[in-house]
């Protein structure tokens, strides 16, 4: 069996009467792609801040590497190797996209910023940006703040790459155009969660698929056959179970 990089182990969190995780167990093995779905408040974002420290959990622990981290600061966890991407890119608008990279990368290995020049050229190339390396961030598409988004967090050099619905608000084309940035990433040995409401984009990319809703997961398997499931049809998509 294929050890886990990332584990979550009965972790609870509630806001006032909303619940968002009630003891979930959840584990990201080395060099998987996994995929979280769920209805809108489902929580999902909320994992994603307990993976990465900005959340703190009422109850249970969080394990990267098989090292607990569940006290660790996010800036700590950074360095050790888990990086994320936000739903809505928020690059520094006022520098360019090379300066962009330059700080996320220096910041994530701790490097002075000369010695992340070429990680950095590298990245650009990898996400398709190297013509707009001197361009200021804040007057990018909307497809291209995602890459740039993308870019960053690669910049940090993760073991552990957490997406957050990359693939909001793009068009078909561009759509596939990230799906195929994330094979690529995927492919470069990097472990994925990746967050999505664009389905058809995320069982492209992701070997499982895990279903949140209500503070459980309440369906885990292929992508394919989970989509399928008439419990997921029902809470996630809206359609009843019978239809």
């Amino acid at each position: 069996m294929t050890p886990s990089i990332l584990t979550l182990s009965k972790i609870s969190k509630r806001f006032g009467a909303v619940i968002i995780a009630d003891g979930i167990d959840l584990a990201l093995a080395e060099g998987e792609a996994l995929g979280i779905i769920g209805p809108n408040g489902a929580g999902k974002t909320t994992l994603f801040g307990i993976m990465t420290g900005t959340v703190v959990p009422d109850a249970g622990r969080v394990f990267f590497q098989g090292q607990d981290i569940t006290r660790t600061t996010p800036e700590r966890r950074c360095r050790m190797g888990i990086a994320r991407s936000f739903q809505i890119p928020q690059p520094f608008g006022g520098m360019t996209v090379f300066e962009n990279l330059v700080v996320a990368a220096a910041f994530g290995s701790g490097r002075r910023e000369r010695d992340v020049y070429a990680r950095c050229a590298a990245l650009l190339e990898q996400c398709a940006l190297a013509d707009k390396a001197n361009r200021q961030a804040g007057g990018l598409t909307l497809l291209d703040r995602k890459r740039l988004e993308l870019a960053r967090a690669l910049a940090t050099e993760p073991t552990v790459l957490l997406l957050d619905e990359v693939a909001g608000g793009l068009i078909e084309h561009e759509t596939a155009e990230l799906v195929s940035l994330v094979k690529d990433v995927r492919a470069s040995g990097v472990s994925i969660i990746w967050i999505e409401h664009v389905v058809h984009a995320l069982i492209a990319a992701v070997d499982r698929v895990v279903v949140l809703h209500g503070g459980a997961l309440i369906a885990e398997g292929l992508p394919a056959e989970v989509i399928r499931r008439p419990q997921v049809a029902e809470i996630y998509m809206g359609i009843e179970a019978d239809a």
